[in-house]
């Protein structure tokens, strides 16, 4: 389904978010350290709204190369949503404020040591976008509607894990958990379904 970059659609997301309640805090979350990432609104093509997908630079010392939310660690005293806001300013120099966050999904475990809190937001100035090539090689906006369809994600078993490994097929690259989890609980919510991601498993090149 096509959602116009408008107010209408800002409400109308605004409104799902405010429906969906958060899993409760969990109490080994204070082994882990928090991150968060943007699930960052804009225009797409034409007048389709999107999201921001990064590629990470090839030269970082985690995680380079792969597809990823703009996002990262929180910095001492800083809420997931300063974090966020912060991430999107230093990856991408979009310079947000809270008036522009919509809500929170649930916070997801990595099993490399990190909680991380998703948190939705509303980029209305695209033009404003520069990726910074310290920390991303590219940037790409994805249409909602990409996610909404039947085949946009599979899950796979692993002999590694009891837990369900879930893939995002976007053109002719998967992208894997954390962020593949992140994006289909974004769908979920849209759809007005509570459904949980804490569970769905990574890839085992991520673990570390």
């Amino acid at each position: 389904m096509m959602r116009s970059f408008d107010d209408a659609t800002r409400r109308n997301i605004a409104a799902a978010c405010a429906a969906f309640t958060r899993l409760p805090a969990d109490g080994a979350a204070p082994a882990l350290k928090r991150a968060a990432v943007a699930v960052a609104l804009t225009a797409g093509e034409g007048d389709d709204t999107a999201f921001l997908l990064t590629l990470r630079a090839s030269h970082l010392r985690a995680h380079r190369g792969q597809w990823a939310l703009p996002g990262g660690r929180c910095d001492a005293g800083e809420t997931p949503v300063e974090a966020a806001l912060r991430e999107l300013d230093e990856e991408l120099g979009l310079r947000l404020t809270s008036a522009e966050v919509l809500g929170t999904l649930d916070d997801y475990p990595t099993r490399s040591g990190y909680l991380i809190t998703p948190v939705v937001v509303w980029a209305t100035d695209a033009a404003a976008i520069r990726p910074n090539p310290d920390e991303v090689a590219s940037v790409h906006r994805i249409a909602l509607a990409t996610i909404e369809r039947d085949d946009a994600f599979d899950f796979v078993a692993i002999p590694e894990s009891a837990r369900r490994v879930i893939r995002f097929h976007h053109q002719a690259s998967l992208i894997h958990a954390p962020t593949a989890a992140l994006v289909y609980q974004f769908r979920e919510v849209l759809a007005g379904r509570q459904t949980r991601v804490t569970e769905l498993e990574q890839p085992v090149f991520a673990w570390k």
